[in-house]
């Protein structure tokens, strides 16, 4: 979080996206701290072992909603990073309130991608 603070105060316009948090303390703490966005999700991700890890974890349309609720009227958009399987996934994402969904296996294997 300090150097967060330190990064804003020496550059007030830059756009700092902060994460990965998934609890709304963590959103909160985040935006206080002087972030522009905030990206939730802790092991929702398809190569993420940390909820097997550590045993815990918070759900990722739980995890969002919270975020957004708890950054309510605050204009910082919240990002939904992880989780995403399925193109319903986006939409129950953006359903729980956020901003943007970053999808990372899901586009993983087209053509497109390199390797």
């Amino acid at each position: 979080m300090q150097r967060i603070r330190e990064t804003r105060a020496k550059y007030p316009d830059l756009q700092i996206i902060g994460g990965n948090v998934a609890t709304a303390a963590g959103a909160r703490a985040l935006a206080e701290a002087g972030c522009s966005a905030v990206k939730v999700g802790i092991g929702p991700g398809s190569i993420c072992t940390t909820r097997i890890v550590t045993g815990v974890g918070v759900p990722q349309i739980t995890a969002v909603a919270d975020a957004v609720e708890a950054l309510e009227g605050t204009g910082i958009p919240v990002i939904a990073d992880g989780g995403i399987r399925f193109s319903g996934d986006i939409a129950k994402a953006i359903a729980a309130g956020a901003s943007a969904v970053m999808v990372g296996s899901m586009l993983a294997g087209t053509e497109e991608s390199p390797g």
